[in-house]
């Protein structure tokens, strides 16, 4: 299953859903513990990547190689 946040970023949940052939969920508002993994991910991610710091100029290599490294 796949749990998302509420952002207009999931409008296409469904074909997700279905490409996937797997179960979706919608987070509560503000409850981020119900998306216990995606904060984690979060979390190692900005390790590399900032909050904050644009993302305009960051390739896919460096993408791959935070990946890899997590």
């Amino acid at each position: 299953s796949i749990t998302f946040d509420n952002g207009k970023e999931f409008a296409l949940h469904k074909s997700v859903s279905s490409q996937l052939n797997c179960k979706t969920y919608f987070a509560t508002p503000y409850h981020s513990w119900e998306r216990g993994s995606n904060e984690n991910a979060n979390g190692l991610l900005r390790q590399y990547f900032p909050k904050g710091k644009s993302l305009n100029n960051v390739t896919e290599q460096a993408v791959k190689q935070a990946q890899d490294k997590i």
